[in-house]
C-alpha cells in the first residue's frame, strides 16, 4: 500500500495521474510545485522512508533520453538511457541508488509521450539504437502502479530498428505475456547468487520465481538478457556463480539469451560514504574494497578474477558473441 502520494500541480489533471490516484484511493495525498521540494530536502532518513516510502507523480522536463556511457551496451550502432522512474521498491545494499538521493520516496514521470518523442527523435533507419530503461530504477517493478511497459510496447512494435531494454529483478511480467512478443524487446533480469541475494537484496522476489518468469517469457517467445552486474565477491563465490548458471540455464533455453553482460561491485566515492554511513555495521562495506580514480571497488586482481571466472563458466552457455565481460577501466556505471 502506498501511505502518501505527492503530486505536481502541474500534472495534477494529466490521465495518467487521474488513473493512478483512482486505484489509490486511500493514499494522503500531498501536492507541491516540484519534485525536488520532496526528494531533495535535507535532514531526511533514507533508512526510515524506506520501510515505508512515499510516491511522487512529475513531470520530466528536459534530459528524456541520454547518451549512455562508453562501455554501456550490448552491440548496438548507437546507445541511449532514459529514467521514468527515479529509485526502487527494492532495498539492494549495494545499489548506488542509495548514495545518490537523500530520499528513499519513489518518482514518477508521469509524461510517457514526452519520452517517446525523444526516442523517436535519435532512431535512425537502418541503425540498432538501444534504449536502455532501469538506469535509476527497477523497469518492471511499479508496472501495476505507471502502466510504463504497456505504454512502450505498441510504439517499439511499430520501430523495429529502435531497441528497448527492460532491466529488472521483478515478476511483473503481465504485460509482456499479454501480447505477441517483440524481437527488439529485451527483458533483462539481473542476478547474484542466492546467497548473496538473501543477505544483500532485501524485498526482491527469490531466486526461482525470477527464473520462471524468464522461462515463461521464454516460451512466450520474447528475447532474455543475463545482467550480472554487479559481482559479488563472498567466500567460495566460484561456486555460488556456477551453481546461479546451472540453475538458470536449466530451466531457460539458451537460445531465448539475447546477450549476456557482467562487471564488478563499483561505486563513485562519495555514494560509497553515504552509503557507509546509512549502513555502518552492513558487511559488503567492510571488506577490502580499494579507491581508484575515484570509484570504489575491489582490488583489481579480484575484479580481473571474478570477471575471468565467470565469463569462463558462461561460454559454457552461450556463444562469445553474447558476452559482454566489462571491468571499471572500460564501463563508465
Amino acid at each position: 500500500m502506498i501511505p502518501v502520494i505527492y503530486i505536481e500541480r502541474d500534472v495534477a489533471s494529466h490521465p495518467r495521474v487521474e488513473a493512478i490516484l483512482r486505484r489509490h484511493p486511500r493514499a494522503a495525498r500531498v501536492y507541491c510545485d516540484r519534485y525536488g521540494e520532496i526528494l531533495n530536502r535535507r535532514a531526511q532518513n533514507f533508512r526510515l522512508q524506506k520501510k515505508r516510502p512515499a510516491l511522487i507523480l512529475a513531470r520530466k522536463h528536459a534530459n528524456h533520453v541520454l547518451e549512455a556511457p562508453d562501455g554501456y551496451g550490448v552491440g548496438g550502432d548507437a546507445n541511449y538511457y532514459f529514467s521514468h522512474a527515479l529509485n526502487c521498491l527494492y532495498d539492494c545494499r549495494y545499489c548506488f541508488l542509495q548514495g545518490m538521493y537523500r530520499s528513499a520516496h519513489y518518482v514518477v514521470f508521469v509524461n510517457f509521450e514526452d519520452y517517446l518523442e525523444a526516442i523517436g527523435a535519435r532512431i535512425s533507419p537502418g541503425r540498432q539504437t538501444w534504449f536502455f530503461s532501469g538506469y535509476d530504477s527497477d523497469s518492471l517493478v511499479l508496472e501495476p502502479v505507471t502502466g510504463f511497459v504497456a505504454s512502450m510496447l505498441p510504439y517499439f512494435a511499430h520501430h523495429p530498428d529502435a531497441w528497448l531494454e527492460l532491466r529488472t529483478k521483478s515478476t511483473q511480467v503481465k504485460p509482456l505475456l499479454a501480447r505477441d512478443s517483440l524481437p527488439n524487446c529485451v527483458t533483462a533480469f539481473s542476478f547474484t547468487p542466492e546467497r548473496v541475494s538473501r543477505a544483500l537484496e532485501h524485498h526482491v522476489p527469490p531466486l526461482g520465481k525470477r527464473i520462471d518468469a524468464m522461462a515463461r517469457l521464454a516460451r512466450a517467445g520474447w528475447p532474455l538478457g543475463l545482467r550480472f552486474d554487479p559481482l559479488i565477491y563472498h567466500e567460495d563465490y566460484q561456486a555460488g556463480y556456477r551453481d546461479l548458471f546451472r540453475d538458470i540455464f536449466s530451466r531457460v533455453p539458451a537460445q531465448a539469451i539475447h546477450s549476456v553482460s557482467l562487471g564488478p561491485f563499483r561505486l563513485p566515492r562519495n555514494f560509497h560514504n553515504r552509503m557507509t554511513r546509512l549502513y555502518p555495521d552492513e558487511p559488503l562495506f567492510a571488506c577490502s574494497l580499494t579507491e581508484r580514480g575515484g570509484m570504489v571497488s575491489y582490488a583489481p586482481e579480484v575484479e580481473s578474477a571474478m570477471v575471468e571466472f565467470c565469463s569462463r563458466e558462461l561460454r559454457q552457455y552461450i556463444d562469445e558473441d553474447r558476452l559482454f565481460p566489462c571491468l571499471p577501466d572500460n564501463v563508465a556505471r
